[in-house]
């Protein structure tokens, strides 16, 4: 079963930037899409961005342009860049798997997922 650790979460003033980390303890057909959502206590879980085994990448409209994900397939890890960051992303990222071949930005479809992140940006 494929195990997946966020890293990288912290406190930065608005304006600056963080790389998220997740480590997958092996790349198989349950990553073939890899994903980061967030969370804010009260809120459902939103997506944020999506990645799949061919590169293709897909962003929500609140962090398109300041946010940029990738993965290592040699590394086994999944990147989160952001940049130019605001408070209103302060959530717990997660970093999520699914077999998956083509992305989809609903939780439910993510079968595996990482323990989460905090990101608190102030301004």
């Amino acid at each position: 079963q494929v195990q997946l650790v966020e890293s990288g979460g912290g406190s930065v003033q608005a304006g600056g930037s963080l790389r998220l980390s997740c480590a997958a303890s092996r790349y198989t057909d349950d990553t073939r899409c890899m994903a980061w959502f967030r969370q804010v206590p009260g809120k459902k879980r939103e997506w944020v961005s999506s990645i799949n085994t061919g590169g293709t990448t897909d962003y929500s409209d609140s962090v398109k342009g300041r946010f940029r994900i990738s993965r290592d397939s040699v590394q086994n890890t999944l990147y989160l860049q952001m940049s130019s960051l605001k408070p209103e992303d302060t959530a717990m990222y997660y970093c999520a798997a699914t077999s998956l071949a083509f992305c989809t930005r609903y939780a439910d479809n993510y079968k595996r997922w990482g323990q989460g992140t905090q990101v608190t940006v102030s301004s």
